[in-house]
């Protein structure tokens, strides 16, 4: 038996010594795993694990902490002041891959019928503002009219008429944001 045990050990070492010295597991928090077939739920492809709200403060996931280092202080510092006012700031979206949003375009194309119809929802990988990380997604309705009314304060500002939640840098702190596009399209 203790033969046995012994080679049992052998066989596991090496599969606990890979698994052990792995670096993607350490760009988001225990029990969060990589390589979901959903990107919506793979943190590696900037999507947010079901039933995980996040901050802008959660910078262990990609989809917080590969937004651009100005468009993130920028979150951070409306979303402190937001919550001294009781407004508190979920992350819905931020940073994806390509590969996410390429997926994302495909069920638009899906589901409005064209890639015109779906481009006024969605942009292509190569256009989209969260594949560059200079795109950020917030919820609930309330954080995002705070933002809407306080964010040019920020350099914040909401790009697109049709999606209250999705903000950029698009003034300098303290400036005048410009008048929203109607959709991503342009």
């Amino acid at each position: 038996m203790p033969e046995i045990r012994a080679r049992f050990v052998l066989l596991l070492l090496p599969a606990v010594l890979v698994a052990g010295c792995s670096t993607a597991a350490a760009e988001w928090p225990a029990g969060v795993a990589s390589g979901s077939s959903d990107p919506d739920t793979d943190p590696a492809q900037g999507g947010i694990p079901s039933g995980q709200d996040l901050t802008p403060f959660d910078t262990s996931y990609p989809a917080v902490s590969k937004l651009d280092p100005d468009l993130l202080k920028a979150v951070q510092q409306a979303a402190t002041d937001a919550r001294r006012r009781g407004i508190e700031f979920k992350v819905t979206s931020g940073w994806r891959s390509k590969a996410y949003q390429q997926r994302l375009l495909e069920e638009g194309i899906q589901k409005y019928g064209s890639l015109e119809n779906a481009r006024q929802y969605v942009n292509t990988p190569e256009k989209s503002t969260h594949v560059s990380g200079k795109a950020v997604d917030i919820g609930p309705t309330d954080a995002d009219d705070w933002l809407i009314r306080h964010g040019a304060d920020y350099g914040l500002c909401q790009a697109y008429s049709n999606e209250l939640w999705h903000f950029e840098l698009l003034t300098t702190p303290g400036g005048t944001c410009p008048a929203p596009l109607p959709n991503a399209a342009g």
